[in-house]
């Protein structure tokens, strides 16, 4: 089977390290035109840039900035053309003791929210507006392993952030399907990332090791050829789905 993606832009958020840049990668190596989002990381971006192959455009945006996420969409399409595809990778995760003060609890919440959830559902809402004219579009969310086993006690909002991407999603595939669009979910579990070394130095490595299957941590390089098969249109049929990309450490 060989995957063609020629005819197709996609954007990608949070594309310039971890899951997002291989996911870019991937997608550039199977012939898309790639938006390569980023937020502060210009120099990781344009290194990324460099080294596909197909034209891509970096296209910045402050996801916890919702007043620049709002109409964002819209922007990218009048300058680039019709989107074809959105892998919504972005997101942050923030550790907040249970007992730390309130205030700091709930502003740590409110970001998280704010990045992983409602900037990704003001995407996916505007998107959806496109997609409907063109009777064409799929949406890949990437959510967590957390989504449905829950985590730890400092990362209840996280937690939190990614369950509340599972029921968009689904909403999305469920009444959307017949206009032509396709929702699918990503929830991986320890991913070795920049984002997850932070959890790695708190708990330590061994920590994420003794709860997989497999004998090493999940690699991003892992999940880009699932993210690239859904583009694809090879699975429509799975719309709605999860795929559980987590070495056997949550099995639903």
């Amino acid at each position: 089977m060989q995957i063609n993606l020629s005819n197709q832009r996609i954007l990608v958020t949070g594309a310039s390290r971890g899951i997002g840049r291989a996911i870019a990668t991937q997608l550039s190596e199977s012939g898309a035109e790639v938006l390569i989002h980023y937020h502060k990381n210009l120099e990781d971006a344009e290194s990324l840039q460099s080294s596909l192959h197909n034209p891509s455009h970096l296209v910045q945006v402050d996801l916890s900035d919702l007043s620049k996420v709002v109409g964002w969409i819209p922007r990218l399409i009048k300058k680039f053309g019709k989107i074809d595809a959105v892998v919504n990778n972005a997101g942050i995760a923030i550790s907040s003791p249970d007992n730390s003060a309130t205030p700091d609890w709930l502003s740590a919440w409110q970001q998280t929210m704010d990045v992983n959830t409602t900037s990704l559902a003001v995407i996916c809402k505007e998107f959806l507006e496109h997609a409907q004219e063109n009777k064409n579009g799929r949406i890949i969310n990437i959510s967590s392993r957390a989504a449905f086993r829950g985590d730890t006690k400092d990362y209840l909002a996280y937690a939190a952030s990614k369950g509340a991407i599972v029921s968009l999603t689904r909403s999305i595939a469920r009444y959307y399907g017949k206009e032509g669009i396709k929702a699918f979910l990503i929830a991986p579990g320890f991913t070795r990332t920049d984002m997850a070394q932070d959890f790695f130095d708190q708990y330590g490595e061994a920590y994420a090791l003794n709860d997989i299957a497999l004998p090493q941590l999940t690699e991003p390089k892992d999940i880009a050829p699932i993210v690239t098969l859904l583009c694809s249109g090879l699975a429509d049929h799975a719309t709605g789905c999860t795929i559980d990309i987590n070495a056997a450490s949550y099995v639903h």
